[in-house]
């Protein structure tokens, strides 16, 4: 009987998160839903996740909470066996001004991307090392790379997950673990609900915003065994911006 392969995808129950769910549904993987308020949406995701043939669970809790985040991965890893696969998704914005960010608003989108990264990749990774096996893969954006004005925390929380998973992608990279990064542009998710579409898309060659699932086929790529020789970098998926 062949093991059964987990995946565990954070900020799953919307947009990029819920189609990269759908993506490694198809590829065979169980995956677990990991969603923090929107259990309807999270359903949602799963019912997706199933209508492809696949199967998987949703499980809420927050990522900025260590007590959490451990409880229920060790949960996971009781019920399903070893993850095989993590991809850290889960990301809030709070624009504005840099001068008119209140603490909270910069405290709260730095610590949902990267104190989420700690949290969750810090307990999958020792049954990763332990196997020789494991692919990380964490979702930046295009404010991680390029200046973006009113971001200032977004993209410095972005741009931590780069250098962090390149840091971690050498210190593991012996054990058969890959980390790696996608950084999304334009996307049509919830995110971009009030963004100027039409003139940000006067800056993309392409002329147009890219769809989730687009970025999910990248991160199910980057997870499989033909991208085996890929670790530590960052796949920017914009249309051509630069």
């Amino acid at each position: 009987m062949s093991e059964k392969k987990v995946a565990i995808i954070t900020g799953a129950s919307r947009g990029i998160g819920r189609a990269t769910s759908v993506e490694l549904a198809k590829a065979g993987y169980f995956t677990v839903i990991n969603y923090k308020e929107n259990e309807a949406a999270a359903a949602e995701t799963l019912m997706l996740v199933k209508a492809t043939g696949g199967d998987g669970e949703t499980l809420k809790f927050d990522v900025t909470s260590a007590a959490q985040t451990k409880k229920h991965i060790t949960s996971i890893a009781e019920r399903h066996g070893r993850i095989h696969i993590l991809v850290n998704n889960a990301g809030i914005t709070a624009d504005g001004l840099f001068l008119l960010l209140g603490e909270d608003e910069w405290d709260n989108v730095i610590n949902t991307t990267l104190k989420g990264f700690y949290n969750m990749t810090k307990c999958v990774l020792r049954e990763m090392i332990k196997n020789k096996c494991g692919s990380i893969v964490s979702v930046s954006s295009v404010a991680g790379i390029m200046p973006n004005r009113g971001q200032t925390n977004y993209s410095a929380a972005k741009a931590g997950l780069i250098g962090a998973s390149r840091s971690l992608a050498a210190e593991v990279a012996r054990f058969g673990i890959k980390v790696n990064v996608v950084a999304p542009g334009l996307i049509e998710t919830d995110m971009v609900k009030n963004a100027p579409v039409a003139e940000i898309k006067k800056a993309i060659p392409m002329a147009r915003i890219g769809k989730p699932e687009e970025v999910a086929r990248v991160i199910r790529f980057l997870c499989s065994d033909d991208a085996s020789y890929i670790t530590g970098q960052t796949i920017s998926i914009n249309g051509g911006m630069c």
